[in-house]
């Protein structure tokens, strides 16, 4: 019989990972949060709802997280009624959440004090990977706990990557997502720039996508903004200036001088503070000006 798992955070990620794993086979329960539309839909494909946390941890061996940062993964766990407080022996926490390394293992280490489990699991890749379950997991979890929730993983995983112990896989997502929000802010100085400066863009971009500029980032964020849509890297800019302040303290703790972490990490302040952070990631070339460029 199929582990039952319960899902907290069913947004443009978390709905198509819940979806999987309910195509999959798996009996699931999600909570409904602000807009309760992506539960209503998994409802009606089967699903069941949970009206808290507690009841979400009673009834299910695996509970997951897909929230929006460390601070809702650490109320989720510690507050009155959550999983710490509500979880049973042999319960495991699935964190899919991109997060702070060391909440993840003081997380694992309380849960572990309770015959408990976390993994840290966070993903790449955009919604519409979530949805066709073509999304890459970094996993940090124990060995034998990993290859439990590895089938959970693989409905809605193309890759999964297994980097050690818990919060192993919260430290290698926040190095691929400060590698990846560099690009974007690089491919957003350089497009504003082409504006300015009468470069052609699109000539630019044939070049830039077959050398060695080329990139994943490049490729899904510049044909969409040369049409004058921002929208074609589906990430926000505030989740963005999220996951660069805890790279930058997560380099910190390791005595590690990172010279482009301040500059990305004032980039992404700067959008936030203009109004744009839940604008997607092409939004950047507004803090140079107006786009689609006016004459």
């Amino acid at each position: 019989m199929k582990e039952t798992v319960g899902f907290v955070g069913l947004g443009m990620m978390g709905h198509g990972m819940a979806a999987n794993i309910l195509k999959c086979g798996y009996p699931l329960a999600g909570m409904a949060h602000r807009n309760r539309q992506p539960l209503d839909d998994l409802i009606a494909a089967g699903a069941a709802e949970a009206e808290t946390v507690a009841e979400l941890a009673a009834a299910s061996d695996i509970v997951m997280f897909c929230v929006t940062g460390a601070d809702e993964v650490e109320n989720l766990v510690y507050r009155p009624g959550g999983v710490l407080a509500s979880c049973r022996p042999g319960l495991v926490l699935i964190d899919c959440t991109t997060s702070d390394p060391n909440l993840s293992r003081r997380i694992a280490s309380d849960l572990a004090g309770k015959s408990a489990h976390y993994v840290d699991a966070p993903v790449t890749r955009a919604p519409k990977d979530a949805e066709a379950g073509r999304l890459n997991s970094l996993v940090g979890a124990d060995r034998q706990v990993f290859e439990r929730i590895k089938p959970i993983l693989a409905c809605y995983s193309e890759n999964i990557a297994y980097f050690g112990p818990p919060g192993s896989g919260h430290s290698a997502k926040l190095i691929n997502n400060f590698i990846s929000c560099g690009y974007t802010a690089l491919i957003a100085e350089g497009m504003s720039l082409c504006f300015k400066a009468g470069v052609d863009a699109a000539a630019l971009y044939q070049v830039m996508s077959s050398g060695g500029a080329d990139s994943g980032v490049l490729r899904k964020m510049v044909p969409p903004l040369l049409e004058g849509d921002l929208t074609g890297h589906k990430f926000t800019l505030r989740n963005a200036c999220k996951d660069v302040g805890y790279f930058r303290t997560f380099a910190d703790g390791f005595g590690f001088r990172s010279y482009l972490a301040e500059s990305l990490l004032a980039t992404y302040q700067a959008a936030v503070e203009a109004g744009l952070g839940d604008r997607m990631m092409a939004s950047l070339l507004h803090l140079h000006g107006d786009y689609p460029p006016t004459e």
